[in-house]
């Protein structure tokens, strides 16, 4: 990064730390989304004034095609389902959160011998399953297109039982060359990008500990009570 660390009333929307900066401006794409990034938590994040509507957003995910039955989406999601089965006593019960149109991750769960439960602020709204607690709590392609990243992820922390285990896969953002050419930050949905050390940040902040498998999952472990 490079630059004065911004002087306006601009915050971090996950840790609203005022230590942010413009990291990356869009060129000639319209609408030319600014993209700025923490020195506290390491945090990319785009500003309110660029996020769609609801029913914008609303009508994106319903252009998404994912079918429990399509082996490939079943093999992307894998490399989340895999590492969290095997840290899980059977039967657990687990929520996706963040469920989408068409459920298949809890599908795959369930044929696991796992009992799931899901939410979804479009798709599965019924919020009094944020009301208790699970041994297990997976978001998958979720935490990207969160607007305030702290409230969003406190609730689903707050899901999870002492002991239990929160997945997050989503890409992790890299350096500032690899930004710019980086097709994640394309989709206007997507309004949140994290790094390791933003994770590394998150886990610090919750007493958990992080657990990174792959390049675009991070499993972290509430304390035992």
């Amino acid at each position: 990064m490079s630059g004065n660390v911004n002087q306006t009333r601009q915050r971090c929307s996950n840790c609203h730390s005022v230590e942010v900066e413009i990291f990356y401006q869009d060129g000639d794409r319209h609408p030319r989304r600014e993209y700025w990034r923490c020195r506290n938590c390491d945090l990319t994040y785009v500003p309110a004034k660029f996020h769609l509507s609801a029913i914008a957003e609303k009508s994106e995910y319903d252009l998404h095609q994912n079918l429990p039955n399509d082996a490939g989406y079943r093999k992307f999601l894998g490399r989340l389902a895999t590492p969290v089965l095997d840290r899980l006593p059977a039967p657990s019960h687990g929520l996706d959160f963040g469920c989408g149109p068409g459920p298949t991750l809890s599908q795959m769960f369930e044929e696991a011998g796992h009992r799931m439960t899901v939410f979804d602020p479009f798709y599965a709204n019924e919020r009094s399953v944020l009301e208790r607690q699970y041994q297990f709590v997976t978001a998958t392609e979720v935490v990207e297109h969160f607007r305030q990243p702290d409230v969003s992820l406190d609730q689903m922390w707050n899901c999870v039982e002492p002991g239990g285990v929160l997945g997050i896969m989503t890409k992790q953002a890299l350096g500032k060359q690899e930004f710019a050419n980086w097709h994640y930050k394309n989709d206007l949905t997507h309004v949140s990008f994290f790094s390791r050390k933003t994770f590394e940040w998150i886990a610090d902040r919750w007493k958990a500990k992080a657990e990174f498998t792959g390049t675009d999952v991070v499993l972290l472990r509430k304390q035992p009570s």
